[in-house]
């Protein structure tokens, strides 16, 4: 029995071994090969844009920020969007303006994407207007400011920021997903580099960022290629979520000078 138990420690022994080995090789001539692929494949793809003239494309959290602006640039290439945001009225001016600059058909929903049936119903609106979805761009968010031990809200402002940052996308995609897949669409969304860079005063912010790209990541290997995911990480951008005096005050240069 002793010789039985030797054999099996051996055998488990080279077969670390061998494993070792091979993840070397493969980290070593692999990676790299991956990597020049994926900056070929980004290269010609910059090269050669999609045409975006009559693609549906969903945007959350399009009232105002990244979300706005983003309308702006698809409507001046021709895309008819499904706006979706909680503040009806600011939406309503983004939807007018986005007519303005070109986009042939807008609709503004106000919905709460930390609300399953809101989800379901935007998503449910935006495919018998259009009878299609081409994109989603998932970036409804929210960010309180403050050290983790002097919060006293917790249920009510940790919870209600996983709930959009975190829930609204996994929603929305949950629901949109079919018909994503149904047209070779695709998955946009906007995350932070704080889910991977530490920041103080915004720890739940970033946990739900991090939640995010961690979904994302798996759902990536999940659909393989039947529905592409991009997933946008930007630094710190001049919009009302970073609206706070800390910031204005840690932040030293001008913050009209910030991406928009």
């Amino acid at each position: 029995m002793k010789v039985l138990v030797s054999d099996v420690c051996d055998f488990h022994n080279l077969l670390n071994a061998i494993f070792l080995v091979f993840s070397i090789i493969l980290f070593i001539f692999l990676l790299p090969t991956l990597w020049l692929f994926n900056i070929l494949r980004f290269y010609f793809k910059s090269m050669y844009p999609e045409e975006l003239a009559g693609k549906v494309i969903l945007i959350t959290g399009a009232s105002a920020g990244i979300g706005e602006h983003l309308a702006m640039e698809y409507a001046k290439e021709g895309a008819c969007l499904a706006l979706v945001a909680r503040r009806e009225k600011e939406l309503e001016i983004v939807a007018q303006n986005a007519k303005a600059m070109g986009s042939p058909n807008v609709i503004a929903i106000s919905a709460d994407v930390s609300k399953l049936h809101d989800c379901n119903r935007f998503v449910d609106q935006t495919i018998k207007h259009f009878g299609k979805l081409d994109y989603l761009i998932t970036n409804a968010a929210i960010v309180t400011f403050g050290f983790f031990e002097d919060q006293t809200c917790v249920p009510d402002d940790h919870a209600s920021i996983m709930n959009v940052n975190f829930w609204g996308s996994v929603f929305t995609i949950h629901f949109a997903l079919p018909h994503l897949q149904r047209n070779q669409g695709k998955i946009i969304a906007i995350c932070s580099c704080g889910d991977w860079f530490g920041t103080p005063r915004v720890s739940v912010y970033n946990a739900s960022k991090a939640a995010l790209r961690s979904f994302l990541e798996t759902l990536k290997m999940e659909l393989g290629s039947k529905t592409e995911i991009t997933i946008v990480t930007p630094g710190l951008v001049n919009t009302r979520l970073i609206d706070h005096e800390w910031v204005k005050k840690v932040y030293i240069f001008n913050f009209n000078h910030l991406t928009l």
